[in-house]
């Protein structure tokens, strides 16, 4: 929908979900004001009230229409592979290209998770699970040999994967051990998260 088809109440609406969205990530949740808010919305304090009750429902409108899934989904779904291990490497890769040009996107998670404590993750999985967990209860089925057979603790682990990914990629990046990574450092990891880190031993892990 083009900006020219919304109503002055959707584009208003919008000016302060975007002016909240700079704010919480330029300075984070607590330090911002609802008065800073309208401010770099351009309206009226009081005008924030027709549209929000509160902070914490603009920064849940937030987690919501621009958490990064919104992004990631689409390379999700749309990533191919003849198996499990397939399709995890070009999910990740896909996720690791998008992430990698969207850097706000971990600040936000980091948001919900320090100042939150995660509690709107609820709301936006019961969004995002229909879309997503049937393609992880096919992927289960694809090899007889998996280990993995309750779908929705694969969907936990591979985000766990790339929440862990970017977090330590965050922690390391201006660090000495940035520069000790190897250059295929996303697809070592992701050897680990598919095999672990033994070697194996007359062809079982040990």
């Amino acid at each position: 929908m083009g900006s020219e088809e919304l109503s002055k109440g959707e584009r208003t609406w919008l000016a302060i979900e975007e002016a909240a969205y700079e704010l919480f990530l330029g300075q984070g949740y607590s330090a911002t004001s609802m008065r800073q808010i309208a401010d770099r919305a351009g309206i009226a304090l009081g005008g924030i009230y027709n549209h929000f009750k509160s902070k914490d429902e603009i920064f849940e409108s937030i987690i919501i229409n621009k958490h990064p899934y919104k992004k990631l989904l689409p390379g999700i779904m749309a990533a191919e592979g003849e198996d499990i291990e397939e399709f995890t490497r070009n999910a990740m890769r896909l996720i690791v290209e998008e992430m990698g040009d969207n850097p706000y996107y971990v600040n936000l998670m980091l948001i919900e998770i320090v100042e939150f404590k995660g509690k709107h993750g609820a709301k936006l999985l019961d969004e995002l699970t229909p879309k997503v967990f049937p393609l992880f209860e096919k992927l289960v089925k694809t090899r007889k040999n998996f280990r993995v057979t309750n779908p929705a603790l694969l969907l936990r682990a591979f985000f766990g994967l790339i929440l862990s990914y970017f977090l330590t990629e965050m922690i390391i990046r201006d660090s000495v051990v940035s520069s000790l990574m190897p250059k295929n450092a996303a697809e070592a990891y992701m050897d680990i998260f598919l095999h672990g880190v033994l070697k194996e031993k007359d062809g079982k892990n040990v």
